[in-house]
């Protein structure tokens, strides 16, 4: 079940409000965009020049050259994620997914190549997020971990307190690694 997210400052739910700013996001989300498009625009220019140096630019290679440019970034684009008092949204190019992270049913690690945890509530809505995002961004992890232990207490996780233990543990050893590095003890 697919819910709309309406502005990622707000932090709304369907048809409930929560306070302005409530919605804690993904301190990296912007610098990593402006990433992806800064790489896009460069491979968009390089083959232009390149094509351009050699004589060979003509319409339909610009075509080409502008779908890579496009297709480079659309691959890089991050996916912004918020967590407000209640739920958690994920929202890509195309899509917006949320869940109610406190009334969760399961939490689980996918196996592949990138790492990721899957959220999924009691409605059946599903989200997928990198784990490296609540690992950098605390705010969003103080407000993950409150609501999946309203969702233990309320008993709706049944699947997946391993997991949140898991990565409860490795965001420790990144903070303590990061604390140990800043003061200069490692």
């Amino acid at each position: 079940m697919e819910r709309r997210f309406t502005r990622a400052a707000t932090g709304t739910h369907g048809d409930e409000a929560a306070p302005p700013g409530s919605c804690a996001q993904d301190i990296h989300w912007a610098g990593e965009r402006r990433s992806a498009i800064g790489v896009a625009f460069l491979l968009f220019t390089a083959l232009f020049a390149m094509d351009a140096g050699f004589g060979g630019l003509d319409m339909a290679r610009g075509v080409i050259w502008t779908g890579r440019a496009g297709l480079v970034f659309v691959i890089l684009h991050p996916t912004l994620v918020c967590v407000g008092p209640g739920l958690l949204s994920t929202r890509g190019l195309l899509m917006t997914d949320t869940v109610r992270t406190d009334s969760l049913a399961s939490v689980r690690w996918s196996d592949g190549v990138a790492q990721r945890l899957v959220l999924r509530d009691t409605e059946g809505s599903r989200v997928e997020i990198d784990p490296t995002v609540l690992i950098r961004t605390p705010a969003l992890w103080g407000r993950l971990d409150a609501d999946t232990r309203t969702s233990i207490q309320r008993g709706t996780l049944v699947h997946g307190a391993t997991a949140l233990h898991e990565l409860a543990q490795r965001i420790d050893r990144e903070t303590a690694h990061t604390v140990f590095k800043v003061s200069g003890l490692q």
